[in-house]
C-alpha cells in the first residue's frame, strides 16, 4: 500500500519577468544530472510565514525540460573550438550549463486563495505526495474506500499506486473508460484485462455485484481469458504493490455462433480441451425481428415497410392468426414466417382480390419477404431458419463473472446483430433491475467501426451514444478502444470519464483534440514503451503516466499456439461433441446409432431443444425429440421500456 519516506530536495522554483510562476505552471532547476523526467511528479513546499507553521504547497506534474548554457549564440561555441568538434573537450573551462523543468500544477495547498505557485524548494514526490497531488486520498481511505488500482507511477525510482475512483468509473457520479494507441503496441486489450481483474477484486462491497460483457472482434484475443499467462519477477512485484492477486478469471463464459452447419462452433476456441465451455449462440425469428432495422439497409425499407414489420411482430409472433383465405398460423420461426408469406401471395392470387392485404399493399410484402428471408441465410449459424434459439443468460448474471461473445469470425451484418441485441437486452433488465448483478463493464474493440465519427447514422451508433450518455445511471458502463480516439463519435469519447492513451501515432497526435499536450508530451506518448499508459481521470487535474503489470491471463497468440483450434468434425461427430459436453455418460456410438439416417434438420432442432432444457437425462430427452417438431420457446411478454433517444432527424 501506499509508503511513507522523507523527500530529498531536487531543485528550486526560479521566476523571471519572461517566465513568471503562475496558478497554474511554474519552472524549477536542477543539477544536470538527476532523476526527473517529463510525467515526474514534484512537490513545492514555499517559505514559512512566521509562527503560522509551513507555507503554500504545490504539487506540479513536468511536462517540459529545457537544457541551455552561457553562450549568447552557437557562433561563439564554433569560434572558441577554431571550427572542430574534437579541440571542444580540450577547452580549459566547460561551460556552466542549466536544467530548466516547466510543471502544471496539480493541486495547492491550501486551496483557497489560489495564488502564484511560491519560489521554494522542490521536491520528488513520496508515495503520500503522489496519493495527495491526484487527490486520491478522499477515495482510498475511509469506511466505504472506493479505489480501484489501475497501475503504478513510476518516476525517479519510485514505485506508487494509482487508483480510480469506482464513483467516476463505474457510475454513478461519472462512467465509461475510453483508450486508444496504435495497433499491436498500445496494449488496449491487456490493459482491460489487468483493469477488469482490478475492477473484480477492489469493486466495493456497498455497490454491490458486478459482470463484463466482452465482444471478441478480433481473432483470439479474449478466447483465453480463464488460462493462466506468465508473468515475471517484476510482473509480480507490481502485482503485490498494488494490493492484487495474480490470477486468471475464476468465472468465465463462452459464446459463440455456430457455423453454417448448425453444429459445429464458430470460433478459434475449439480445442478438444477448450471447446467444452463454449456455449453455441443461435437465434431465431423472435430475437431478431425487434433488430429488423441493424439488418435492413435504411435506404431501401420505408415507412410502410417500417409497419408492417411493426404489425409483424405486435400480431403475429407467437400468436393464433387468421391469414384472411380461411388458414390459421402460428408464426415462431423463419419457416413458419415464409409459409405466412406464400399463403398471402396465393390466396391474393385465387380470389383474385387487389393488391392490398389488410392494408399493406403486396409490393410492400414482397420486400419484407425478400429481406428477412434472406437474414437467416447472410447471418448462417447465428439465425436459425427453424428450431429453439439459445442465448446468453438473462436475469441469471452472476457476480464477478466474464462473458465473452466470440464475433470475431462471423460477418460485420451479424455482428451488428449480436451487439445490438445483446447490449439492448441489458439496457432493458438493468433497468427493471432484474439482471442478477448491478452494474456491467461492456467491453468494445474497434470503436473506429461501430461508433465512426461520419458516415451515415446506424443503429448500434445510436446505441453506443445512448449508452455513453446515460448508462452510468443504469450501471451499464462501456469500455472502448479505438487506434485513432480523432475518428471516433466526439460524444462516446467525450462521456468517457476516464481515459487512457497507449503509444500513439505522430498524425493523430498531430489532430487538433491533442493541442493541450505539449510537445515533449507529445513525443513521450508517440515512444511508450508496451505497457506503460497516459492516464486522464475526473480527479486528475493533469494527466498522468502509469506503467501496468501483465495480464495474468493467456494472451490469444500464445493460447492458439498452446491450444491449437481443431478442425471441423462432421456432423455426426459434432453433435456426439455438444451432447457429452452435456453428460459425460453419453456414449458416442449411441448417439451415432440415434441420428442415422435421419434428417439433418430434424437433429439440429433436437439438439438445440436438449441444451435449452438441460435435462438430468440428455439422451432420453434428445431420443425423444427426434422426429418431433420442436418449437421455439415462446417469447416472454415485454415490459414497456422507454425507446433510444433519437440521435438524428429522421422520422423512422
Amino acid at each position: 500500500m501506499i509508503q511513507h519516506r522523507e523527500p530529498t530536495p531536487i531543485g528550486r522554483v526560479v521566476a523571471t519577468e519572461l517566465k513568471p510562476a503562475t496558478p497554474h505552471q511554474f519552472h524549477f532547476w536542477t543539477a544536470n544530472e538527476t532523476t526527473i523526467g517529463i510525467g515526474a511528479i514534484v512537490k513545492v513546499e514555499g517559505p514559512r510565514v512566521g509562527d503560522q507553521g509551513p507555507g503554500r504547497i504545490v504539487f506540479g506534474v513536468v511536462t517540459d525540460g529545457f537544457a541551455y548554457s552561457d553562450l549568447a549564440t552557437p557562433l561563439h561555441d564554433v569560434v572558441g573550438a577554431e571550427g572542430d568538434p574534437a579541440k571542444a573537450a580540450e577547452s580549459p573551462t566547460v561551460r556552466q550549463e542549466i536544467r530548466l523543468w516547466t510543471a502544471a500544477v496539480l493541486r495547492q495547498h491550501p486551496e483557497e486563495p489560489l495564488q502564484p505557485v511560491p519560489l521554494g524548494a522542490v521536491y520528488v514526490a513520496s508515495d503520500a505526495d503522489v496519493a495527495q497531488a491526484l487527490r486520491m486520498d478522499a477515495y482510498v481511505a475511509g469506511a466505504q474506500p472506493t479505489g480501484i488500482p489501475v497501475g503504478l507511477y513510476t518516476a525517479a525510482g519510485l514505485e506508487a499506486p494509482v487508483y480510480l475512483d469506482a464513483d467516476f468509473l463505474l457510475g454513478p457520479e461519472a462512467a465509461h473508460l475510453n483508450i486508444s494507441g496504435v495497433s499491436g503496441l498500445a496494449t488496449k486489450t491487456s490493459a482491460v484485462e489487468f483493469l477488469l481483474a482490478s475492477i473484480f477484486q477492489h469493486f466495493p462491497a456497498h455497490k454491490g455485484r458486478i459482470a463484463a460483457l466482452c465482444f471478441n472482434v478480433k481473432g483470439p484475443d479474449l478466447c483465453f481469458l480463464d488460462r493462466p499467462g506468465p508473468l515475471d519477477d517484476a510482473d509480480r512485484r507490481r502485482y503485490e504493490r498494488l494490493g492484487l492477486t495474480p490470477q486468471p478469471f475464476a468465472r468465465v463464459r463462452y459464446y459463440a455462433p455456430c457455423k453454417a452447419d448448425g453444429v459445429n462452433l464458430n470460433t478459434l476456441r475449439t480445442h478438444p480441451d477448450l471447446v467444452g465451455d463454449v456455449e453455441p449462440l443461435v437465434w431465431g425469428l423472435a430475437e431478431v425481428l425487434d433488430f429488423a432495422e441493424v439488418l435492413l439497409n435504411r435506404d431501401d425499407i420505408d415507412a410502410k415497410a417500417d409497419a408492417f414489420i411493426d404489425f409483424l411482430s405486435d400480431r403475429v409472433l407467437n400468436k393464433e392468426f387468421d391469414d384472411g383465405f380461411g388458414g390459421s398460423h402460428r408464426v415462431q420461426s423463419f419457416a413458419d414466417l415464409d409459409g405466412l408469406f406464400r399463403a398471402i401471395f396465393d390466396g391474393l392470387e385465387l380470389s383474385g382480390r387487389s393488391d392490398m392485404w389488410r392494408t399493406h399493399h403486396i409490393a410492400t410484402i414482397r420486400k419484407v419477404r425478400n429481406r428477412l428471408s434472406n437474414i437467416s441465410t447472410r447471418c448462417k449459424g447465428l439465425v436459425t431458419d427453424d428450431g429453439p434459439s439459445n442465448d446468453l443468460p438473462w436475469g441469471r448474471f452472476e457476480d464477478r463473472t466474464v462473458y465473452v461473445v466470440d464475433v470475431a469470425n462471423v460477418d460485420p451484418l451479424g455482428q451488428d446483430l449480436v451487439f445490438a441485441r445483446a447490449v439492448s437486452k441489458l439496457r432493458e433488465h438493468l433497468e427493471r433491475r432484474d439482471l442478477g448483478v448491478e452494474a456491467v463493464v461492456v467491453f468494445v474493440d474497434e470503436l473506429n467501426k461501430y461508433a465512426p465519427g461520419d458516415g451515415p447514422e446506424t443503429y448500434v451508433r445510436k446505441m453506443l451514444l445512448d449508452i455513453s450518455e446515460r448508462g452510468r445511471y443504469l450501471g451499464l458502463v462501456l469500455f472502448g478502444a479505438e487506434q485513432f480516439r480523432s475518428q471516433v463519435h466526439r460524444r462516446v469519447v467525450g462521456n468517457a470519464g476516464t481515459t487512457l492513451f497507449g503509444r500513439m501515432d505522430a498524425d493523430e497526435l498531430a489532430t487538433p483534440g491533442y493541442h493541450v499536450l505539449s510537445p515533449a508530451i507529445k513525443i513521450k506518448l508517440a515512444t511508450l514503451p508496451i505497457g506503460e499508459l497516459m492516464l486522464r481521470h475526473p480527479h486528475f487535474t493533469q494527466p498522468i503516466f502509469v506503467r501496468f503489470p501483465r495480464p495474468a491471463v493467456l494472451r490469444g497468440r500464445d493460447g492458439v499456439e498452446r491450444f491449437p483450434p481443431s478442425a471441423d468434425l462432421p456432423f455426426e461427430e459434432a453433435v456426439v461433441r455438444q451432447l457429452v459436453r452435456l453428460d459425460r455418460r453419453i456414449r458416442p456410438n449411441q448417439v451415432k446409432d440415434l441420428i442415422a439416417e435421419r434428417r439433418p434438420d430434424d437433429v439440429r432442432r433436437a439438439l438445440a431443444a436438449v441444451r435449452r432444457t438441460r435435462p438430468d437425462d440428455a439422451l432420453a430427452c434428445f431420443r425423444r425429440m427426434l422426429g418431433v417438431r420442436v418449437a421455439p420457446a415462446a417469447a416472454p411478454a415485454r415490459e414497456a421500456v422507454p425507446p433510444l433517444n433519437p440521435i438524428s432527424e429522421e422520422p423512422y
